[in-house]
């Protein structure tokens, strides 16, 4: 290339990874601020006392869930509690030695479900237990920092039930300056990107539902009778 000569090659490239790296920077803002937001939905401070529900369901895998359920379920808060999640080894009689005062609640009103193994199962077995009750009414009782996703797949798999959220703030979790508690940092981290293809799956399932309902009335001419 003879001395001076503009180096048109370079330009246009360098113009063509012009709006690939806008996009990147637009998408990586958006998820920061989604983060923040995310961050300020998680409760500081344990909740006051639910009003009365149908059931309680408590999904496993942090500090005081189920014992939190089982102090709601003994105020008379609900007719009975679901405990998602459980490990497929432990049985009602090992639960019962950890809280051997609520065994009157253990003989009447506490179900067990063996079979999810993450936040969707919980979903889905939930949802079968509240389908089997008739419940259109429910408190869940998780952590503070897992209620956001728990919710938004608890919509998903039933929609017509009604959600109270009653979040759990763990002992050695740190939503204030959260940024300075690594471990804190951390789990809020991993929520997040958990969180996000949850919330993908509920526009979907909405969008999908929403164009059922529409074809159906489409369909149905009874729905638009003549004028």
């Amino acid at each position: 290339m003879p001395v001076g000569a503009p180096r048109y090659g370079i330009s246009m490239r360098r113009r063509d990874m012009r709006p690939a790296l806008v996009c990147a920077l637009v998408s990586l803002v958006a998820l920061a601020a989604g983060f923040l937001v995310f961050t300020s939905l998680v409760e500081r401070r344990g909740p006051e006392l639910p009003r009365v529900a149908d059931g309680i369901v408590a999904l496993t895998g942090g500090e005081a869930r189920i014992e939190e359920a089982i102090r709601l379920l003994d105020h008379g808060l609900a007719r009975r509690l679901f405990i998602s999640g459980v490990h497929e080894r432990t049985s009602k009689s090992a639960l019962l030695r950890h809280s051997p005062e609520y065994q009157r609640l253990f003989n009447c009103c506490i179900d067990l479900g063996w079979e999810a193994r993450d936040t969707v199962g919980n979903a889905a077995e939930t949802s079968e237990w509240a389908r089997q009750r008739g419940f259109k009414s429910i408190i869940i009782v998780t952590s503070s920092y897992h209620m956001p996703r728990s919710l938004i797949e608890l919509r998903r798999a039933m929609p017509e039930v009604e959600l109270i959220a009653y979040p759990v703030v763990s002992s050695g979790f740190r939503i204030e300056r959260w940024w300075l508690h690594p471990p804190s940092a951390r789990l809020l981290l991993s929520e997040y990107v958990k969180l996000l293809p949850a919330a993908a799956r509920l526009v979907v399932s909405r969008l999908v539902g929403e164009q059922r309902s529409t074809g159906t009335a489409l369909a149905d001419p009874m729905r638009y009778p003549k004028l």
